[in-house]
């Protein structure tokens, strides 16, 4: 929505006879909470909405993206039982509908989980705020966003666009990082290839 608009998120519960409305496009009959996720963007061609889920299918440009955000979302939600279906018209904007199965928790069921928890007795270590990071991201939007979210909370952090950027830093301070936080496909250097350098270098260093 790159002249602003709406961003608009619904969510309800499907019966079985409106589930089986949807059979004919791979819906398992059945009670499903239904996500809808609307915006006013710009939408999409029939052939571009024909190819969101493939696996490395991407509209952004080389080094921007690899294809594989959408395809990941449909095997998660798969995986769980349910389907994601959207609608696009192109000038007005798409819609996402993801359907979860419906659990239904029993008096039994509840109880247990009640005491289960009760039984449970967990000890945070709070390091909020403590350490230096560096963070490696090359686009400069998403950099400078973690960047402030990540020194409005008290880190230290450095920065880095790329991979190679990243080992120069790193050698700049003499490896006096507390954790790195690296983006996956990067230009010069990916985050695979940068963690292999790192651990060469730094075998105990904890990077993300």
């Amino acid at each position: 929505m790159p002249s602003g608009g709406t961003l608009a998120i619904r969510s309800r519960n499907v019966n079985e006879r409106e589930s089986q409305k949807l059979s004919a496009l791979g819906l398992t009959l059945g009670e499903y909470v239904l996500i809808e996720v609307e915006d006013s963007g710009t939408g999409m061609s029939p052939e571009v909405l024909g190819k969101i889920f493939e696996p490395f299918f991407t509209t952004k440009s080389v080094g921007k993206g690899t294809g594989l955000g959408l395809a990941t979302v449909y095997g998660i939600i798969k995986q769980t039982g349910g389907n994601i279906f959207a609608d696009s018209t192109l000038g007005k904007g798409t819609t996402f509908r993801v359907y979860l199965p419906r659990h239904h928790i029993d008096e039994a069921e509840a109880q247990k989980e009640k005491a289960l928890a009760a039984q449970k007795v967990v000890k945070h270590t709070d390091l909020t705020g403590t350490g230096r990071v560096l963070l490696v991201e090359d686009e400069d939007v998403v950099r400078s966003f973690a960047v402030r979210a990540l020194k409005s909370r008290g880190y230290e952090v450095l920065e880095a666009a790329s991979g190679v950027e990243a080992l120069e830093v790193m050698a700049e301070v003499g490896g006096a990082v507390d954790i790195v936080v690296s983006d996956v496909v990067m230009p010069e250097m990916d985050g695979p290839t940068l963690l292999k350098e790192l651990r060469a270098r730094q075998p105990g260093i904890k990077i993300i």
